[in-house]
C-alpha cells in the first residue's frame, strides 16, 4: 500500500481534539504517510507513555497513571523510529506541548496542594504568593518541556498536556 493511501485511510482523530504524537514527530500529515505503525517506538519507550492510538498510530497518553514519570525524552523512541516518522531537527524542541491547570485545581478551592510543582524537574511551576489567598500554580511556559511528570500525582486531574497554541489558562495559573 503506498503512503499516502495508507494516511488516506488512517483513522483520524475527532476535530478538536489532536493526537499527541511522540516526541520529535514530523508534522501531522507528514507523520502519517511516513509512519508504517510498526510499533517499535512504543516497544522502545520506557515509561510507556506511548501507546497505539487511532489506526494504529503511535500517540502519547497523558492519562494519570499511565507513565507517571511522562516523557524524559530519552530519544529511544526516535532511536527506534526507521521510517523516518520521528526525526530530530537542531535547535527545536522534541515538541510543543505545556501543562495547563483546570478549574479542579485544589488551589483553586483555597486548599494548598503543591503536587505539580514537586513532580516537575525543570521548575516550569511556581507558586507566587497571593494576598487572603493560597498560592496558585503558575506555569513558565517557556521552561515546561510538556513531559507530563506534573500529572502523576496531582489529586484532582486537574493538569492536561496540550499543544502550546491551545489558548487557555496555561500561563496564568488556575481559575
Amino acid at each position: 500500500m503506498q503512503a499516502s493511501r495508507r494516511a488516506f485511510f488512517a483513522i483520524r482523530p475527532s476535530a478538536g481534539t489532536p493526537a499527541v504524537r511522540p516526541p520529535w514527530a514530523l508534522a501531522e500529515a507528514a507523520f502519517l504517510e511516513k509512519c508504517t505503525r510498526c510499533a517499535a517506538c512504543l516497544d522502545a519507550c520506557p515509561t510507556h507513555l506511548l501507546v497505539k492510538g487511532g489506526g494504529g498510530f503511535p500517540v502519547a497518553d497523558f492519562t494519570p497513571g499511565q507513565a507517571p514519570e511522562g516523557c524524559t525524552f530519552c530519544g529511544d523512541c526516535r532511536r527506534a523510529c526507521h521510517d523516518g516518522a520521528l526525526q530530530q531537527v537542531d535547535g527545536q524542541p522534541a515538541w510543543s506541548l505545556r501543562a495547563v491547570f483546570g478549574e479542579t485545581c485544589l488551589a483553586a478551592r483555597n486548599v494548598v496542594c503543591r503536587t505539580c510543582g514537586e513532580a516537575c524537574e525543570v521548575g516550569a511551576i511556581s507558586f507566587p504568593p497571593r494576598l487572603g489567598g493560597v498560592a496558585r500554580p503558575q506555569l513558565v511556559a517557556d521552561a515546561c518541556s510538556g513531559c507530563g511528570a506534573c500529572l502523576a500525582d496531582c489529586p484532582t486531574q486537574a493538569i492536561r498536556v496540550l499543544p502550546d497554541s491551545s489558548h487557555s489558562i496555561a500561563t496564568q495559573g488556575a481559575a
